[in-house]
């Protein structure tokens, strides 16, 4: 019987069972930016410039964060608990650019997390969207859409040096953009979906070694021009105001490049 217990746990690869008071604090900082400049809302005397050469300021900017994840250098993952994973990061209130989670002690390597609200979140009794996902935001100012029954994942807003133009191509006499990013995948039939997910490599910038004599902070860069100079480039002038549309799919295609691990405090 010893033997057959030594060799049933020399075999057992599966992670243990944690008891969520015993776990230590990990906390994950969005740090906004704008190429290589701080984020200054309303900076209207000194603008920022994309790639299509526009200048532009951002007025507001709010995204959700959600179903963190971190992973060692073996592979072993720990998925944080879900009811504890979903952030609204708000370029307005540096307060809330910390995504806090608790996590086993441990020398992480990776992080990953969601851009957006899941799909079974999203679909969940009210009663089990508190706090951040409270959707009785108004639809001008809150994180939901109540026409069509989701969430916003990424909301930026701001003015452009540029007179933008209508679907027609016809100037609009407007100088504002805004883009209200969302859509979970549909419920009862496909529609878009622009749930996006990020993996970061924590190697370079130095790996999160959790303890529970103190906090580790994992300090993320997130760089907004990108939502323009991605992947999937465009200009304001182009594109001035995208909800749920099927241009909002091409700026979401835009989200992981946002994204740099810039150093990890221990």
């Amino acid at each position: 019987m010893a033997i057959f217990a030594s060799c049933s746990k020399n075999n057992d690869n599966i992670e243990p069972d944690y008891n969520e008071n015993n776990l230590a604090t990990l906390s994950v900082e969005f740090d906004n930016i704008v190429g290589e400049r701080t984020l200054v809302l309303n900076n209207t005397a000194s603008p920022y410039t994309n790639a299509a050469g526009e200048k532009f300021t951002i007025s507001k900017v709010q995204y959700f964060i959600s179903n963190i994840k971190v992973s060692k250098a073996d592979g072993t993952t720990y998925t944080v608990n879900q009811d504890s994973s979903y952030f609204l990061i708000n370029g307005a209130d540096k307060a809330t650019r910390f995504a806090t989670v608790k996590v086993p002690e441990g020398d992480y390597t990776k992080l990953t997390f969601t851009v957006g609200v899941d799909s079974l979140r999203s679909t969940m009794d009210i009663s089990k969207r508190t706090g951040v996902l409270d959707p009785s935001g108004s639809m001008e100012d809150g994180m939901y859409w109540g026409w069509n029954s989701g969430y916003i994942f990424f909301k930026m807003e701001g003015n452009s040096d540029v007179i933008s133009n209508d679907t027609n191509g016809d100037p609009t006499g407007k100088k504002q953009f805004k883009y209200h990013i969302g859509g979970f995948g549909g419920y009862s039939a496909p529609t878009i979906n622009n749930i996006k997910t990020v993996t970061v490599d924590l190697t370079t910038g130095g790996i999160a070694r959790v303890r529970k004599d103190r906090e580790s902070n994992i300090h993320m860069l997130v760089d907004l021009v990108k939502v323009f100079n991605g992947t999937n480039s465009f200009s304001i002038a182009a594109h001035p105001s995208v909800m749920f549309g099927d241009f909002s799919t091409s700026i979401a295609g835009n989200f992981a490049g946002m994204f740099k691990h810039d150093h990890t405090e221990n």
